[in-house]
């Protein structure tokens, strides 16, 4: 234990730490005031890695008495629920905060028995902790959730489940005066209206009221839906509707910052955790923190099909297949270069075949960057010549709204068609929504390799930082729905969606 923390907490000096070790006077009083001292000399065997920036702030977010509720989203493996669920319980009894009453809720049962048998598992087993908290004893009580007592200070940890009614809960006189709420979300439970309104229901109903004016409560958990409990409460925070904290802790920030480099020293490290774990919606949702859910997703990746060859590209025949008509080309223009503007975005394709035989090769040459309006002409006219030779065979469409106008006027190649398109009052999503058939029955296929990063949008719409190549690939799409079916019609696209 004592190599542990010495090799972790370099800001303690040995002579500190020793004396913290076997002076229990001193040790009390100084993890009396630090839940962060708290932790690593009571829990010294769970710090493996140097304590991250991030982690350093959960354990000032318990300290400080002054936030009432707090909401903690952080990715797998962070530490969380060691910190929160079976850390904090115990120093906010010990500690300043003489809690009396600390309940742990969890969505079954259980889960409610396994983080209160952590707990009894370092009070029996960790000789440190016992000999300074101890003596202890389990209960089982009226409500069927299952209790810690510790007699020296008069106060019970209770765990109990989403499942079971809590009210009039309470340890004596003491009403809970801290609760913890620990994944009381699961993916089930956030599939229907229903049941994410009856957990809402529940918090509000029976966890809020079941405290005290000094109670104090913290979530901790993911982001399953958009309209689940913990992304309510961050709505109603930044509508100032209630007074809390909501935190945020992907493994990777959007700056490719790594939060914890003490255990992922470089984004290698990084893909290599991402590649044990192998599943692409569980990793956006569990370590980056995305809102993933299959059923809200546009695309999925079984739909995706690729090609390692084009086909030659013959004089197009109405009898063939699969012969070589034209090349489209599908650009979503954002004229800035500032660090927070979208990209200019273009996405090239080759149209094969008609009607039922449509064929369309998404090329790999896609371009993603934040260009200025010369820039931007320049790449998508070299783009353009170094793809087809024969202008007369190029068909641009560029988004018609604003600036972009210009664009279409500015590209100035001979025989170029180069076509404005409205985007008739449909959203992205929308949009995307109305292609999404054509990339399911694999009228669509994509190169080997080379467009990772347009499939990165479609897979992810909607939580990725930018969808620009997103948005490219629905324009080409649309037109080139339009130019083999005809006009689209928005009141039938609007009664399918």
């Amino acid at each position: 234990m004592n190599n542990q923390l010495l090799n972790n907490q370099p800001e303690f000096t040995k002579e500190i730490i020793e004396t913290l070790l076997v002076d229990e006077n001193v040790r009390r009083a100084v993890t009396r005031e630090s839940h962060y001292m708290f932790f690593h000399l009571y829990f010294s065997n769970y710090v493996k890695y140097p304590t991250a920036l991030f982690q350093k702030e959960m354990f000032a977010i318990t300290e400080n008495d002054a936030d009432k509720m707090a909401i903690i989203v952080a990715f797998r493996g962070s530490a969380k629920s060691t910190i929160m669920t079976m850390s904090y319980p115990l120093w906010a009894i010990l500690g300043r905060m003489q809690k009396k009453c600390v309940m742990i809720l969890s969505q079954t049962q259980q889960q409610a028995k396994l983080h209160l048998t952590n707990v009894k598992r370092e009070l029996e087993g960790n000789e440190l902790l016992r000999n300074d908290l101890g003596p202890f004893q389990e209960e089982s009580d009226e409500w069927g959730a299952y209790s810690l007592v510790i007699p020296r200070y008069d106060a019970k940890i209770i765990a109990a489940s989403s499942e079971q009614s809590i009210r009039g809960i309470r340890h004596g006189a003491h009403r809970p005066d801290l609760i913890i709420c620990d994944d009381v979300e699961d993916l089930q439970s956030v599939k229907t209206r229903e049941s994410r309104a009856k957990t809402y229901a529940w918090f509000k109903g029976e966890i809020v009221p079941c405290g005290d004016l000094d109670t104090k409560i913290v979530l901790v958990g993911n982001l399953l839906h958009r309209d689940s409990l913990l992304m309510r409460l961050k709505s109603e925070i930044e509508d100032k509707k209630i007074r809390a904290i909501f935190k945020e802790y992907p493994m990777v920030d959007e700056n490719d910052v790594i939060l914890w480099p003490g255990k992922y020293k470089n984004l290698e490290d990084v893909t290599n955790e991402k590649k044990i774990i192998g599943d692409e919606v569980s990793w956006q949702r569990e370590y980056m923190l995305k809102i993933i859910s299959t059923v809200d997703q546009v695309f999925k990746p079984e739909w995706i099909q690729y090609y390692d060859e084009l086909p030659p590209e013959r004089v197009y025949r109405y009898d063939v297949n699969d012969d070589y008509r034209y090349t489209a080309v599908g650009i979503d223009l954002a004229i800035s270069e500032k660090e927070t503007a979208d990209y200019t975005a273009v996405v090239m394709a080759k149209i094969h075949g008609g009607w039922e035989n449509l064929r369309i090769y998404i090329l790999p040459n896609i371009l993603n960057k934040r260009l200025d309006f010369p820039d931007a002409i320049r790449e998508v006219g070299t783009m353009i010549t170094l793809t087809e030779k024969r202008a007369f065979q190029v068909k641009v469409y560029v988004e018609d709204v604003g600036y972009q106008r210009a664009f279409t006027q500015s590209l100035k190649i001979p025989n170029l068609h180069v076509e404005g398109v409205s985007p008739k009052g449909l959203d992205k999503r929308e949009r995307l929504s109305m292609v999404s058939n054509l990339v399911r029955n694999g009228n669509v296929r994509f190169p080997r390799h080379g467009s990772e990063e347009l499939i990165q949008q479609l897979l992810y719409f909607g939580v990725e930082k930018h969808d620009d190549l997103a948005d490219a690939f629905s324009i080409m799409l649309l037109q080139i729905i339009e130019t083999d079916h005809g006009p689209v019609v928005i009141s039938d696209i609007r009664g399918i969606l």
